[in-house]
């Protein structure tokens, strides 16, 4: 007879539908009901503690949990330190990752509570969840069990550029077991996303060597950069989403629709049929299925590669193997 946390899983995937390949089996909605029965109260609580005040957090979070799942896993990796600087932290496209502090306080409550029991994988897993609710975005489930990696690579780091062309990012998302949707779907996190000049620079200026700019980008989007960047600064801050940055809703898709999106990343999304079909849908509708969509995307991430039963281990401290 099924218990009902199997009940629940099987209930959940009809809902998300047949393209949720994933190991159901393998996490549990009520994994720590025993053992730690506050678990998700306690991480709650402190995610929105610190992001009420600092909302641009929820941005920094949930690009720490995806940079975490595209390297090894799910399994808190991109947490640990290294004394001689070569962990995944270190590698250049995660020196300006920020909130490992919100996830340290939390695990923090939680070894004080019950020690020794919950995963930084999974507190990683539920406070990028819960920071997007707090900036009042889209709620996804987060079935649990997962266990903390013990290595963790500079050399290993290969994330999804945002220089990367349509075909090599729908490859980086199927290595991964995911799919161009869920590609176009996760894109749209870019709605609360900010970068620097510097990741732009080339391409409003020297797209070509002869100080041209991408013609994939609206020419008075470029002006508009370049009003933001002039040629020798790369430090200034600018949103992917102009105008809506403080708000997670499915305006990213407008932009880039219009071609005015930050990145090769994003403009490249208009470069493949089933992508741009999906960019075009949310911006003439107001993102009709945006919501449900990044959570469904979201609970597929939350499965990739994670170690379980008795691979990997819980750390104490979630920058440091036990």
């Amino acid at each position: 007879m099924m218990t009902k946390t199997l009940l629940a899983l099987v209930v959940l995937l009809s809902v998300l539908g047949n393209s949720v390949a994933i190991p159901w089996y393998s996490l549990n909605l009520n994994y720590y009901r025993s053992r730690c029965p506050d678990t998700e109260r306690i991480v709650r609580r402190v995610t929105q503690q610190y992001v009420s005040r600092k909302p641009s957090l929820a941005a920094a979070l949930l690009r720490m949990y995806f940079h975490d799942c595209f390297v090894r896993g799910c399994d808190g990796s991109i947490l640990l330190k290294s004394p001689n600087n070569d962990a995944e932290r270190n590698a250049v496209p995660n020196l300006s990752l920020r909130g490992y502090e919100v996830v340290d306080a939390a695990k923090a409550a939680l070894e004080r509570r019950c020690p020794g029991v919950v995963s930084c994988a999974d507190v990683l897993a539920l406070v990028a969840r819960d920071a997007v609710l707090v900036i009042r975005g889209p709620w996804w489930p987060v079935p649990l069990g997962r266990r903390d990696g013990r290595i963790s690579r500079i050399s290993e780091v290969n994330l999804p550029s945002p220089f990367a062309n349509i075909t090599t990012l729908k490859q980086n998302f199927a290595d991964k077991g995911l799919n161009a949707k869920d590609l176009v779907v996760l894109s749209g996190a870019h709605t609360i996303g900010i970068s620097t000049c510097a990741l732009v620079n080339a391409r409003i200026y020297n797209f070509t060597g002869r100080g041209d700019f991408d013609p994939a980008m609206n020419p008075g989007y470029v002006r508009a950069l370049k009003k933001r960047c002039k040629p020798t600064d790369f430090r200034s801050i600018v949103d992917m989403d102009p105008g809506s940055v403080k708000r997670f809703d499915s305006h990213y898709y407008n932009v880039v629709a219009q071609r005015k999106g930050l990145f090769t990343s994003d403009s490249t999304l208009l470069d493949d049929f089933d992508t741009r079909h999906y960019v075009q849908i949310q911006a003439l509708t107001n993102g009709i299925s945006f919501n449900r969509d990044f959570s469904d995307s979201m609970f597929k991430l939350g499965f990739v590669e994670i170690l379980t039963g008795r691979n990997g281990e819980i750390r104490r401290k979630c920058a440091f193997v036990n």
